[in-house]
């Protein structure tokens, strides 16, 4: 069954001066809603709008009403997978003029990304969105239209102007993709004026900087015996070696294990990253439960030792989405300050992070000979070339390795 639109003067209720309001209807599946309009007309102005040769002022007012009408007509024909009221009303009840607004539709996205608790995420498409914002200050309104290669560029001088890092520039214009991408599936602009890709503008990425330690390295870090003068880098050291034996576990997923994840001599969790993705099923990650591991359980965890409790006190239970993600910044905050003090005191040379750790995990297991899918798979990754990614430092220590041999004769 399909919607059905109306030009409805709603003579249930009257007003002053004996005028009714005027309102678009739709009815579907006999139910019926009343969307109001600005105008209030009385009955013989009402049908004046119909006759042959409508006055002037009727024939603005009719235009308009007849636009809302076809605004509506469109809508319903656009909705995926049929008609639905509350797909209707988010676009329906939107100004006609944030139709073709690429921050109104980054903040709906955004609102779209803290519903469904990803913070993080909804937290780097806002800072993308006041990038752009500032940098079309100038400007009334940002259209979908104005998004073309040349502003592109543009805008990606501008921020190097500015001091922003490539790797910045990239992370911003991915989020303007995604929301150049939102803009075509709900058909606010067609696809031919698409400006992102070969030919166009591509969106830079950033140099791979080397980011995993070698195992001789991480050892150093695992015979370190902390300054206990120094606040927190006892336990710093643990939980980067947490992440590091624990399959390169992040500091999220760290925070959010549970009694109940340790299932004999294994840990088996969901990852945070993908329990709400929208591609397939969640990502089961399985932790050889090792003596390493039990013992940093036995010194930082929580002592109540109930299923659903956290096992370490980073979370406490109850709290917002928001508050969640900020103690979970805090942590790692804390973690990596303390690593890098260690670092220096090893003269590793290196920025050490909760990152290098999961990035040394899987570089470490690749020299040990470990396929790269076997690699993926424990680090919980979707695709494999986020895998290669990982291991680029070590791609290039081998062909530095390979070149050498080719004149190997001069050892002779």
């Amino acid at each position: 069954m399909k919607a059905l639109t109306a030009i409805i003067h709603d003579t249930r209720r009257e007003k002053k001066d004996l005028k009714y309001p005027v309102k678009i209807r739709i009815t579907y599946q006999r139910k019926q809603v009343y969307y109001p309009t600005r105008f209030d007309l009385s009955i013989e102005e009402f049908n004046k709008l119909f006759t042959a040769k409508p006055r002037e002022e009727y024939k603005k007012i009719l235009l308009e009403l007849t636009g809302l009408q076809t605004k509506a007509q469109e809508i319903i024909d656009d909705l995926k997978g049929g008609f639905n009221w509350k797909g209707f009303d988010a676009k329906f009840l939107k100004k006609k003029s944030d139709w073709n607004s690429v921050l109104s539709i980054y903040t709906d996205y955004s609102k779209a990304l803290r519903a469904e608790e990803r913070i993080g995420t909804a937290l780097s498409y806002e800072c993308s969105m006041n990038s752009v914002k500032k940098f079309t200050e100038n400007m009334r309104k940002v259209s979908f239209d104005d998004i073309t290669p040349e502003f592109l560029n543009k805008y990606e001088n501008w921020m190097l102007g500015n001091g922003r890092s490539i790797t910045t520039v990239g992370i911003y214009l991915r989020a303007l993709r995604t929301v150049f991408n939102i803009a075509i599936s709900d058909k606010i602009i067609s696809r031919d004026f698409y400006p992102f890709g070969k030919g166009k503008y591509e969106i830079p990425t950033g140099k791979n900087v080397k980011k995993a330690l070698k195992l001789s390295e991480v050892g150093e870090i695992y015979h370190y015996d902390p300054n206990p003068a120094i606040a927190g880098e006892e336990q710093s050291k643990a939980f980067w070696l947490l992440s590091y034996l624990s399959n390169g576990i992040n500091p999220k997923d760290i925070a959010l294990l549970k009694f109940k994840d340790i299932q004999g001599d294994f840990i088996i969790y969901e990852r945070a990253k993908t329990k709400r993705s929208r591609r397939g099923n969640p990502t089961i990650i399985t932790i050889p439960f090792t003596d390493d591991i039990k013992s940093i359980i036995e010194r930082w965890g929580n002592k109540d030792t109930l299923p659903d409790n956290y096992i370490f006190p980073i979370l406490e239970r109850g709290i917002t989405p928001e508050r969640q993600h900020a103690l979970i910044h805090q942590f790692v905050k804390v973690t990596n300050k303390g690593m890098r003090g260690i670092a220096k005191n090893l003269k590793l040379n290196k920025d050490v992070t909760t990152y290098t750790a999961r990035h040394s995990y899987a570089t470490v297991l690749k020299r040990s000979g470990a396929s790269t899918e076997f690699i993926s798979e424990t680090l919980g990754h979707a695709d494999a070339k986020t895998t290669k990614n990982y291991l680029d430092s070590f791609e290039d220590e081998k062909k530095l390795e390979m070149a050498k041999v080719l004149t190997a004769f001069k050892n002779s």
